[in-house]
């Protein structure tokens, strides 16, 4: 029994967060980073009502002595919940649960590290292992700096309607081929081969709903569960998720500012792995470029070794500066390249059109596993595509787009550098539609920086979340594909008051 006074009982209580007493089960052996682990805990005691719609989540200070966890590891849990919509951060106030919470509790899924003794409903390994290891892959908040999004284009608009226009009789619609239009997976054989150097025939070409499909394609046809994947570490998240779903056992290799570093494969110190994924031409998400030294000796390994490689392509269309980065899927000679893009980023998210690229003795197996996951792509937006690539409309579009987006980097890099300065250095990239910036040693957590950054009303992703192995937590990611000049001022001034505040 406590001897305090009962007025010093009172001010102590209120001090706390009411859920303060809840204790989270996490295992320090288990796969999944105790961030991971806490994050999933606070969740299910959020969907079984432990802790209550609009209540405080615990300070990280006290936290970190009640649950006996870095503060760091805490604020990058908060951060996952913040993300997925879990919880809301309020400046000089804490953590808080939505208070639009469903009154009856969340379906969740059952998940060993943080199981109750009661009976659950279980879920398959590999979805266990995708939930723990790496962020979901939720929409984000429209806010200044988020990723993905594409800026609007009038003229682009005004042509895609009117060619949709064509395509909107239904009534002698069916299922189409397989693998895809004839007429898109035409003029895209074309289009890649003229910018990527991509060798391919239209008979080798998959049309799927964006790179995502591509990738689950691709790993459920060539991985068996227990194959070892070697990926870039930090990786892209859905495609590291993707690998788990499908059993792989991944293991990263670090990237420098010539790619991926190969010399544990190279030297031997590592088993052959069943295949590699890898995304040469701007890794995501740190933005460098695979070297062609490494682009040999990497095709040069998988002829010697047998192994596949996946070449992630997913934003070569915006090369600010120099020549087109070569295709790896170009310089194969031992068909050991499978090769996908995507129009999600040059056109429009939401057509949700990629395409992969397969050797040829391999177009037999892909178009009989196909069908057993999605019967055929949807036609209308291919047809819609096909013309509008096929009628020479694209190249026009791409140099636009291209003008804008350079024009975003460069007053995004400028008013960072100019406002932040002191606590960060830009990353300027030659290509792609996002930019990292790194810390100049005033700042060490790139997820406290987000989780700041977005009670601000800033999305900054810190790439520690997609690490595999790397502890560098201090670089941020942002976007500037749909960023407008306002956004840009209002957001750079936001985001600098995060730092002013360490």
């Amino acid at each position: 029994m406590s001897h305090l006074p009962s007025t010093k009982r009172r001010l102590a209580r209120r001090r706390e967060s009411p859920s303060a007493g809840f204790q989270p089960r996490l295992d320090p052996a288990a796969p999944a980073s105790l961030a991971r682990q806490l994050y999933l805990a606070l969740r299910e005691a959020i969907a079984d009502g432990w802790i209550k719609p609009g209540q405080r989540l615990p300070s990280s200070r006290l936290a970190a002595q009640e649950w006996g966890l870095a503060r760091g590891t805490i604020a990058e849990a908060y951060d996952i919940l913040i993300a997925e919509g879990y919880a809301t951060a309020r400046h000089g106030s804490g953590t808080y649960v939505l208070t639009d919470m469903p009154a009856e509790p969340l379906e969740t899924v059952a998940q060993p590290i943080v199981g109750k003794s009661s009976p659950r409903r279980s879920i398959s390994a590999s979805v266990t292992a995708m939930l723990t290891r790496g962020p979901s892959l939720e929409p984000q908040k429209l806010l200044p700096f988020v990723t993905g999004r594409m800026a609007h284009d009038e003229r682009t608009a005004s042509l895609l309607n009117r060619l949709a226009g064509r395509h909107m009789n239904y009534a002698f619609e069916g299922y189409g081929d397989i693998q895809g239009e004839p007429d898109l997976r035409a003029a895209i054989v074309a289009h890649v081969a003229a910018s990527r150097g991509v060798r391919c025939t239209p008979e080798q070409l998959f049309i799927t709903a964006g790179t995502q499909q591509a990738l689950d394609l691709a790993f459920r046809v060539l991985v068996s569960p227990g194959d070892r994947v070697v990926v870039e570490d930090p990786c892209y998240p859905p495609a590291r998720q993707c690998l788990a779903l499908n059993g792989a056992e991944i293991l990263g290799l670090p990237v420098d500012p010539s790619g991926i570093v190969l010399d544990p494969l190279i030297a031997g110190t590592l088993a052959p792995p069943a295949l590699v994924y890898v995304t040469p031409s701007n890794q995501y998400p740190s933005g460098s470029v695979l070297s062609l030294p490494r682009r040999l000796e990497l095709l040069a390994y998988a002829r010697e070794h047998g192994c596949w490689i996946v070449e992630d392509d997913y934003d070569s269309e915006f090369r600010y500066d120099g020549h087109a980065i070569a295709s790896l899927q170009g310089l194969d000679q031992a068909d050991r390249v499978l090769y996908t893009g995507t129009f999600s980023k040059a056109l429009l998210p939401s057509l949700r059109l990629g395409y992969l690229v397969v050797p040829p003795d391999l177009v037999p197996v892909f178009r009989a596993v196909r069908p057993a996951l999605d019967r055929c792509p949807p036609s209308f937006q291919q047809r819609v595509v096909a013309d509008f690539l096929l009628e020479g409309y694209f190249p026009a579009h791409l140099r636009r787009l291209r003008e804008r987006l350079r024009a975003s980097r460069d007053m995004l890099a400028r008013m960072l550098q100019e406002r932040m300065g002191e606590h960060l250095s830009v990353v300027l990239p030659d290509q792609g539609i996002n930019l990292t910036v790194r810390s100049t040693g005033t700042w060490s957590s790139d997820t406290q920086i987000s989780q700041t950054a977005l009670a601000h009303g800033v999305v900054v992703m810190p790439l520690s979340r997609m690490n595999v192995a790397s502890l560098d937590a201090s670089r941020l990611l942002l976007g500037f594909s749909g960023l407008s000049d306002r956004e840009a001022d209002l957001g750079t001034s936001a985001l600098a008051k995060v730092f002013e505040s360490l």
